[in-house]
């Protein structure tokens, strides 16, 4: 049996294992970074207020570990964890609040641990994981606004709000759900409490420069997510098909964090107070954004992504053992601790048995051995710097990520090759047809690219 005073020491200890574990074995099995961490990386050595495909903050923050660190790919692996588990932690303190038991409180953590977004796909740091602490601290802040209502917490709730939508615009979502709770207050009130400005204000306050860039980009990201959703090719099926396969799939997901629940409660029975403002709060954060994309899916026909639902359900655990906290069978802790730690071993050794046995991945990609031989013909031929990379995030990206000194990424040039200073040192890297007959430097192939390098003699 689980002692209630040693469950914080618990915690920690699991987060730690967690972090240690997930930054390791990618570490050790992987040879280049995935896709959309390069992508950040490439993004990062041009940081903007917002790029093609996303809005900016992931790439800010491998900026910043990139100007610690440098090219060290465990260092891409560990920024992930931390974010990880800075939500888990965010998720530990609002539970001591919710069930006010420790033990439950580490049990709604715990079984965190059976969805593979925050194991088996977390080592790619991306914009999915860079949501996870600001859906932690939004949802965290929206409940001591609405029970304090202090200004700091409304500032803060704010705040974090318009950090997670920089992070990816599908935060909206949670943030529908965590408005219809403070309208559904208000209306129960019959009064409108004013301090619901301050967040909206801080929100957009914060979120302004990103609009301004999007008005000066021809709002290129927002075209970009709609296009993700496979909206230019619908059909009266896809508005079926679509939210179908989307709840299968979210089912599937689901099934390792339902199995460790089973095996902890006596039956499965609950009963629902609509009164219950804890519940309410619980069920806007965590059903109605569920809900809200599922009803997008179902009107508009669009795909939904399985990893566009990363953050979705960091508090599942909260929900689930406040629900059915009146029939959890402690006497069966034994059976859950078994499970938990099946699936918390399970997940890195699937993981290490697929990098290692597939070696077709994108994280099987020669990066850095083609980084030396580009520097290598680089050297030959001229003798400047490489100052600039062109090309898509994923060649080109590469090649910043791993050349030194690390040159600045651009996804394309207003002037043709021809105009371009040669004294500034730049690679051109894509269609192998196209550059090699406009190339006015020196031409090569690393296939599937092209790379025409210009530069001084």
């Amino acid at each position: 049996m689980i002692k209630e005073k040693n469950t914080s020491n618990l915690f920690f200890l699991f987060v730690s294992l967690h972090l240690f574990m997930w930054t390791l074995a990618p570490s050790i099995s992987n040879i280049n970074l995935p896709l959309d961490t390069i992508e950040a990386i490439a993004w990062g050595s041009s940081l903007d207020w917002g790029f093609t495909k996303h809005p900016p903050l992931s790439a800010l923050f491998v900026e910043i570990f990139y100007q610690i660190f440098g090219n060290q790919d465990w260092v891409y692996y560990l920024l992930s964890q931390i974010f990880v588990i800075f939500s888990f932690f965010v998720v530990w303190k609002f539970s001591e609040e919710f069930l006010k038991n420790k033990l439950f409180s580490l049990i709604s953590v715990l079984l965190l641990e059976g969805i593979f977004y925050y194991n088996f796909t977390s080592p790619e740091f991306n914009v999915n994981v860079c949501q996870l602490p600001f859906w932690a601290l939004t949802i965290y802040y929206a409940w001591q606004s609405f029970k304090y209502n202090t200004n700091k917490n409304w500032l803060f709730f704010g705040f974090f709000s318009a950090l997670g939508f920089l992070s990816k615009y599908l935060f909206i979502y949670l943030l529908i759900g965590i408005s219809i709770f403070f309208l559904f207050q208000s209306v129960k009130k019959k009064k409108f409490n004013i301090k619901y400005l301050i967040p909206l204000f801080i929100f957009f306050v914060v979120i302004s420069p990103h609009i301004y860039w999007l008005i000066n980009n021809n709002f290129s990201t927002l075209v970009y997510a709609i296009n993700r959703t496979g909206v230019e090719d619908l059909s009266v099926l896809k508005h079926i098909f679509s939210p179908l396969l989307f709840l299968a799939k979210q089912l599937g997901i689901l099934i390792p964090f339902f199995i460790m629940t089973i095996l902890l409660i006596k039956k499965l029975k609950f009963k629902i107070n609509l009164n219950d403002k804890k519940l309410l709060f619980l069920t806007c954060v965590n059903i109605f954004p569920i809900i809200a994309i599922f009803l997008t899916s179902l009107i508009f026909g669009v795909k939904i992504r399985t990893m566009w639902m990363t953050p979705f359900y960091l508090f599942f655990g909260i929900f689930i053992i406040y629900l059915l906290k009146s029939q959890i069978d402690l006497t069966k802790i034994k059976k859950f601790i078994f499970s938990f730690l099946f699936f918390f071993l399970l997940s890195p050794a699937i993981y290490l048995y697929i990098s290692i046995s597939d070696d077709t991945k994108r994280t099987d990609y020669p990066g850095k051995e083609i980084a030396y031989l580009v520097q290598s013909k680089w050297n030959k031929n001229f003798s400047n710097e490489i100052s600039l990379i062109v090309g898509d995030e994923w060649f080109g990206g590469n090649l910043s990520y791993h050349l030194l000194p690390r040159p600045k990424w651009v996804n394309s040039i207003d002037n043709n090759l021809q105009n371009i200073k040669i004294d500034g040192g730049v690679i051109y890297i894509g269609n192998p047809k196209i550059l090699k007959q406009i190339c006015p430097g020196v031409y090569g192939t690393i296939k599937p690219t092209g790379i025409c390098m210009i530069g001084s003699k």
